[in-house]
């Protein structure tokens, strides 16, 4: 489908794992504060996730954005689809919505909607 190996790459985490968020640092240490956050919702409805951290790597950094183009990080994915960034999961975690997703998925939560 391309020849950008970022994308391949991006393609392959999304594929393999159920839920992929792409952030700045690391579920246990998150380095920005819309990571973190993301990481605590996720968290906190006791869901399994592959974080992963961008910040190791200026190619993904910037492949990660222009796979979706969406400008920001923290970018969650669900069954390989994109969801979105802190905002979007905030207000869907606040409404259910992110809680019925997941249940909609066949993923795993705590917390089933």
């Amino acid at each position: 489908m391309s020849d950008n190996p970022v994308f391949d790459r991006i393609r392959d985490d999304i594929g393999s794992n159920d839920v992929v968020l792409y952030m700045k640092g690391t579920p246990v240490f998150p380095q920005c504060g819309f990571s973190a956050a993301v990481v605590q919702v996720l968290s906190h409805l006791g869901v399994k996730f592959k974080g992963i951290d961008i910040l190791q790597d200026p190619s993904l950094r910037q492949g990660v954005k222009e796979f979706t183009n969406w400008p920001t990080i923290p970018q969650l994915y669900v069954k390989g689809e994109f969801v979105g960034g802190c905002d979007i999961i905030r207000e869907m975690y606040e409404s259910g919505e992110l809680q019925q997703l997941l249940k909609d998925k066949g993923v795993a939560s705590s917390q089933a909607a």
